[in-house]
């Protein structure tokens, strides 16, 4: 009997291991090592589960955005189990620690829970403060998560961004509305994410009991057009309008969306007027977005409006030694001089190379990481940097090839002599370049859509225009040559 039971637990820390892997897979490595990566396997009676969460507040979230997906899974898995209950049980010994699970199994946990968490959640001190204050303070039936490593102590400031980090830092202090709404804009990987994550959790930290929404432009969207549909708007506004802090990312999604604005309008208005924090994230200021209705401009660039320029050789050095510093490694300054010069577009690119190098470092050599082996790892990443195509070079060989001046390719006209070759133009920055939709847009003064809409186009045409098909590939090999 005894054996017979060592068999079932063995075999439910087995499934485990493969439902981990493929939560892993589905939501990615940040939110799976926020959210999974500390919970375990507790006991299993009766056809249910449990599974042991660290805190009540993770509890919740992980009941709220993953415990539907992982009893789905489980059942497939495992038709005896008929409900997967999450308690909370810090410093649960997990089963594999007692000796019952089988080869497979210890195999596939090792790969998931060898190396530990970085700064994860429940070990922060932020944690530990949401963890037994107000359950209310972040609202988990709207929000995303928020990264743990995205902290005002984690981000590293210098010239290009320091004005919107005290503005950041001044509304995360303040008890007061100092800045309404605080906008913040930048390019990609320039850290206006990190600076909004960082608010929520110092509010969070700091007054517990304020209810905060974090989310995207795009999940507003979502919720907005899910009420409509189920005709339940009312619940909607009472919602969003009775939180004390609102934080939309990447506003710059709502363009064209004109229902939407005006929901997002109304509730903008209402928070301002009853003294609620607002904040805001995109990609270029309020004036410059693309099919956003005037009044909302207007809404949004009336508080503070703060940009985050390109990084400059001295705040990416500060960076990778910070990171450096954070794996508690010792990066050589020739290394870190190195990655600053040449990897200039970003930070993420930036954050990218260096844990590509660290990696290969303590997982294949062992060795001590040094120039030539930085060179050595990194020289297909570095090739591309080196022969990277920009739009201007894109619109002046496209320009070139059909006649045209790349003043007539970014006008308004409309006639194919102009309008082919401009889109055409697009699917190739699309093609060729790192660039987002809305930064190629700007390229060519149009929107998002726009570009969209061009890239399809070109696409169905190659298959069915040969001497276009033919047009298109000897741009390609002249800008990549």
């Amino acid at each position: 009997m005894t054996e017979e039971v060592l068999a079932d637990e063995a075999s439910v820390l087995e499934q485990w291991g493969q439902i981990c892997e493929q939560l892993k897979t589905e939501i990615g490595d940040t939110a799976f090592d926020s959210w999974l990566k500390p919970l375990s396997v507790g006991s299993f009676n009766n056809g249910v589960m449990n599974i042991c969460v660290p805190t009540r507040f993770m509890r919740n979230w992980v009941i709220t955005n993953y415990s539907d997906r992982i009893h789905k899974i489980w059942q497939k898995k495992n038709p005896q189990i008929q409900n997967v209950n999450f308690i909370v049980q810090a410093g649960q010994e997990p089963v594999v620690s007692r000796g019952l699970c089988n080869p497979t199994c210890r195999s596939l946990l090792k790969k998931i829970s060898s190396s530990p968490i970085p700064q994860n959640i429940y070990q922060s001190g932020i944690a530990s403060v949401a963890a037994n204050a107000n359950e209310g303070s972040l609202n988990d039936s709207l929000s995303v998560p928020l990264n743990p490593q995205y902290t005002f102590d984690n981000f590293v400031v210098g010239k290009t961004n320091e004005f919107a980090y005290a503005a950041a830092r001044k509304v995360a202090e303040s008890r007061n509305i100092s800045f309404n709404p605080l906008f913040l804009y930048s390019g990609v990987g320039l850290g206006k994410t990190h600076l909004m994550h960082a608010i929520a959790w110092h509010i969070k930290q700091q007054d517990p009991s304020r209810n905060i929404v974090y989310l995207s432009a795009e999940k507003f969207m979502y919720k907005f057009v899910r009420a409509l549909r189920y005709k339940d708007t009312t619940a909607f506004k009472e919602q969003f309008r009775s939180v004390d802090v609102l934080m939309v990312d990447d506003v710059q999604f709502m363009g064209g969306k004109d229902t939407t604005q005006e929901e997002f309008f109304y509730t903008f208005n209402s928070l301002i007027e009853e003294g609620r924090q607002i904040i805001i994230s995109a990609d270029k200021s309020p004036a410059d977005l693309e099919g956003i209705e005037a009044r909302l401009k207007s809404r949004l660039g009336c508080g503070l409006v703060a940009d985050i320029h390109p990084t400059d050789f001295d705040l990416r050095m500060g960076i990778l030694n910070s990171k450096a510093k954070q794996l508690g490694l010792e990066l050589p300054q020739k290394v870190a001089e190195f990655l600053a010069t040449k990897i200039t577009s970003n930070i993420r690119e930036l954050e990218g190379a260096l844990r590509r190098v660290i990696a290969h470092s303590q997982l294949l050599s062992n060795h001590e990481i040094t120039l030539d082996m930085t060179q050595d790892i990194l020289k297909d990443m570095l090739r591309s940097f080196d022969k990277r195509t920009t739009i201007d070079e894109i619109q002046k060989k496209v320009a070139e090839h059909f006649n045209i001046s790349v003043k007539e390719m970014q006008s308004s006209r409309r006639a194919r002599t102009v309008a082919r070759p401009r889109q055409i133009a697009m699917y190739l920055a699309k093609q060729l370049t790192s660039r987002s939709l809305p930064e190629i847009g700007r390229k060519f003064d149009r929107d998002h859509t726009t570009v969209m809409h061009a890239v399809r186009k070109v696409e169905e045409l190659i298959m069915e225009d040969v001497s276009l098909a033919e047009n298109v590939e000897t741009l390609r090999r002249m800008l990549e040559a």
